[in-house]
């Protein structure tokens, strides 16, 4: 009998086996064929105009990183790495020779190609201060769950939330939303996620709600902040335009962007409930111990609830939230907390990822790309109405592949500057609309810290994420222009 089985089963390993490397090699093929394709047309053939030779190797690398980001044959990191390896080969200043000079002779005879990066802007990628703030943020976590902080405090913060997982979700989600409103999404997001690993300890791996759970703090977390002024920089991006010509209060901009978060919140709850259900009516939670008294844990304690209040009250001592974020990191590797083998823990693969995320973002800007693709539309001819959705709509694109911040960066001084020469169109509806659409682009694990760091729980993989960050970025975008309609009709 054992002979008759064997024959069955090897074929099926095998032809599985054979599928999935099919797979990833037509992804591969797809993902590298296109952006070369791309490179090998005529600058000149490309639908965007004037534009230059690094701009259209940009181009290039920026498909190449959408489609191996979007289609994953090789983890993201790899994807990251890969980035700022071509950018520095291609795009920089120290990169190979035929890359920087027009002719195949002597670089003292070749000219040289205008436009190239310094190579230690994209090395700067590496030390970017978003990268300091995940390190911050995970030596909190590490520390958290070394002296059993983290299970304490979902203890006391979730249990008014019974045990159904809908309310447990809902709890969370309410809980990261408002933190979000008041500080760093990152920072947020590192926390809740340290809170929730408890709860998944009690649940098993293969269920299918473990994903509802952690994707509902970054959506939670992207969408909280959009509640408030300072809750994310597009909101104060946005701030330094509107305030030359209206007077915007903190409690102005909550009236609007207090209900749209609630709104959002609430289809989001309901989303992932749908797309991700539990199997079970209850969530048993072994949440129960008592806060440890050692030295070490009061410097754990005493120093997470520093760090969260310099966190919400950078305004008062006039550290920024990345300045912060270094605190906690010097604070236990000196008192030992944190040693050699705690270190290991830190995920250096979400750090690899993010640093490819800005270094795209730093290229585009150092390039003129970003501007290039932001002005390819020809505004004049459109519509007031249609060029705030069409800003809107490249706003959310852009934000799902570069910061929301960078994003902001771009694209505001374009939108204030098309406002401003257009009279049937509101600086105030223009701008407060593209900080809520650069807000709404969370589709890929890069394109929002508070996607990176769930990615890296290793319990949602990027299609799950994709999924229902296209349906919250759609959802969200709608409700801007519904907003809009009943603005115009009844303004």
């Amino acid at each position: 009998m054992m002979t008759e089985q064997v024959p069955d089963k090897v074929p099926n390993r095998r032809g599985k086996g054979s599928n999935v490397l099919m797979a990833k090699l037509v992804k591969l093929l797809i993902a590298f064929g296109i952006p070369l394709f791309l490179l090998s047309m005529p600058t000149a053939q490309l639908p965007f105009d004037d534009l230059s030779i690094i701009q259209h190797r940009l181009l290039a690398i920026f498909i190449l990183a959408a489609l191996l980001w979007i289609l994953e044959p090789v983890p993201v990191f790899a994807t990251s790495i890969l980035i700022i390896t071509l950018e520095l080969v291609m795009l920089s200043d120290q990169g190979l020779y035929s890359f920087r000079f027009f002719n195949k002779g002597t670089v003292e005879s070749a000219t040289n190609i205008e436009g190239l990066m310094h190579y230690n802007d994209i090395f700067a990628a590496f030390s970017s201060p978003i990268i300091v703030l995940f390190l911050g943020g995970f030596s909190l976590a590490i520390a958290a769950n070394k002296y059993a902080l983290d299970t304490n405090l979902a203890n006391v913060l979730l249990k008014p939330f019974g045990t159904k997982p809908s309310s447990i979700m809902l709890g969370l989600m309410m809980i990261t939303a408002l933190f979000s409103m008041f500080m760093s999404n990152t920072a947020t997001t590192v926390m809740m996620l340290s809170l929730l690993g408890p709860i998944l300890m009690s649940v098993p791996k293969e269920e299918k709600g473990v994903k509802a759970l952690v994707l509902s703090i970054p959506i939670a977390a992207n969408l909280g902040g959009i509640a408030t002024p300072i809750g994310t920089p597009p909101n104060a991006i946005a701030l330094q335009y509107l305030d030359s010509v209206y007077n915007v209060s903190f409690l102005d901009w909550m009236m609007v962007g207090l209900p749209f978060v609630i709104l959002l919140l609430g289809f989001a709850w309901w989303l992932l409930q749908k797309l991700f259900p539990f199997s079970g009516d209850s969530l048993q939670l072994q949440l129960g111990g008592e806060f440890q008294r050692s030295w070490q844990a009061m410097v754990v304690y005493i120093t997470f609830a520093l760090t969260i209040v310099l966190w919400m009250s950078t305004g008062l001592h006039g550290m920024n939230t990345y300045v912060v974020a270094i605190v906690p990191l010097a604070i236990f590797t000196l008192t030992g907390i944190i040693g050699k083998e705690e270190l290991k823990l830190i995920n250096w693969d979400v750090l690899w990822l993010v640093a490819g995320g800005i270094a795209i973002g730093i290229a585009l800007d150092k390039t003129g790309l970003a501007a290039v693709m932001a002005n390819a539309v020809d505004y004049s001819v459109l519509p007031a109405l249609l060029v705030i959705l069409v800003m809107s709509f490249i706003c959310w694109l852009m934000a799902n592949f570069i910061s929301n911040t960078a994003t902001a960066n771009l694209l505001m001084p374009i939108a204030a500057a098309v406002a401003t020469s257009m009279n049937d169109l509101s600086l105030l509806v223009m701008l407060i609309v593209v900080a809520c659409s650069a807000s709404l682009g969370m589709i890929l694990p890069v394109s929002t810290p508070p996607n990176s760091l769930a990615y890296a729980t290793g319990l949602v993989a990027s299609k799950d994420m994709a999924r229902v960050g296209l349906i919250m970025g759609l959802a969200g975008l709608a409700l801007v222009y519904t907003a809009i309609l009943t603005f115009v009709s009844f303004g």
